[in-house]
């Protein structure tokens, strides 16, 4: 702790209580990271249940970088990371059923043969 001035050991002071605080926060953080991160890889939950869970870390993310407990840089590397989890999983869309074969897709008419004269 600061030995010189009383301002010196408040601020000692208040900076113990805002690095505990930061602290929890950057937690709580990286545990909603952590969370999104498994469900958006485990296909047994729902579409939207993971982009809840995904949307809850953005959000935390963002919070934590405007009171300035992360860097902004840092939070939006993370954001961007977790939005490409979350594309990915929606481009490759829902995994078919057990047991149930996928309906073939039917083939393409030419152009030509749709147009009358």
């Amino acid at each position: 702790m600061a030995k010189r001035t009383a301002s010196a050991k408040k601020q000692a002071r208040a900076g113990a209580r805002r690095a505990t605080r930061n602290r929890a926060t950057r937690s709580s953080v990286k545990t909603l990271i952590v969370k999104a991160r498994k469900s958006l890889s485990d296909s047994s939950g729902e579409a939207t249940e993971r982009a809840a869970v995904a949307g809850e870390a953005l959000r935390a993310l963002d919070r934590a970088a405007a009171k300035g407990v992360l860097h902004r840089n840092n939070a939006a590397r993370r954001k961007s990371r977790l939005a490409r989890q979350l594309a990915k999983i929606a481009v490759a869309g829902p995994a078919p059923a057990k047991g149930k074969k996928a309906a073939p897709a039917a083939p393409a008419k030419p152009a030509a043969a749709t147009k009358k004269k």
